[in-house]
C-alpha cells in the first residue's frame, strides 16, 4: 500500500505564491508519472500538471507560465510551485500517481492524496 501526504496549501493574496508537496510512502518499487489535480467548488476535478519519471512536464493552459511541477525520485515526492495566483486557482489540490509496490508490482496501481486546500483571496 502507498500513502500520499500533501502539504503546503493555505490562504494567499492574489499575486502571491505557494509551493505544494506530496510525499509518497510505503513499499514502493517505482513511481511513474506524478500529477496534480484540483477541484473547485461546484466544478469537476481537473488536471493541473503532470511530470514523467524523467521530468518531462505538461500543464493545463490555465496555469502555463505560472505553475511549475517538479519531482524528487529519491524522496518519492512531487512538488507544485504556484506563482501569480488568482481567485480562479482557489480549489482543493490533489496529487495522483501510479506506483508499483512489492506486494503489487504489476500493473502499477493508482493512488490519490487526500487533498490540500488553496484559497486565493484579498
Amino acid at each position: 500500500q502507498v500513502q500520499l501526504v500533501e502539504s503546503g496549501g493555505g490562504l494567499v493574496q492574489p499575486g502571491g505564491s505557494l509551493r505544494l508537496s506530496c510525499a509518497a510512502s510505503g513499499s514502493i518499487l517505482t513511481i511513474g508519472a506524478m500529477s496534480w489535480y484540483r477541484q473547485a467548488p461546484g466544478k469537476q476535478r481537473e488536471l493541473v500538471a503532470s511530470i514523467t519519471f524523467n521530468s518531462d512536464a505538461t500543464y493545463a493552459d490555465s496555469v502555463k507560465g505560472r505553475f511549475s511541477i517538479s519531482r524528487d525520485n529519491a524522496k518519492n515526492t512531487v512538488y507544485l510551485q504556484m506563482d501569480s495566483l488568482n481567485a480562479d486557482d482557489t480549489a482543493v489540490y490533489y496529487c495522483f500517481m501510479r506506483a508499483a509496490t512489492r506486494t503489487s508490482p504489476f500493473p502499477p496501481r493508482e493512488y490519490w492524496g487526500r487533498g490540500t486546500q488553496v484559497a486565493v483571496s484579498s
